[in-house]
């Protein structure tokens, strides 16, 4: 399931996050992440998905 969510997170970085974590404060910060640069939410979102 993590190779699917990962795939999300490159396509939509805060969806990724959001389907690891639900509407918590890492959904937020790659909300922020990914309108200051789009890798920086790809970056930030794997990260999350990986770290679980």
């Amino acid at each position: 399931m993590d190779i699917v969510r990962i795939i999300v997170a490159i396509l939509l970085p805060p969806l990724g996050v959001f389907l690891q974590v639900g509407l918590g404060k890492h959904f937020w910060i790659n909300i922020v992440l990914t309108l200051l640069g789009y890798l920086p939410g790809i970056v930030h979102a794997v990260y999350i998905i990986a770290k679980k």
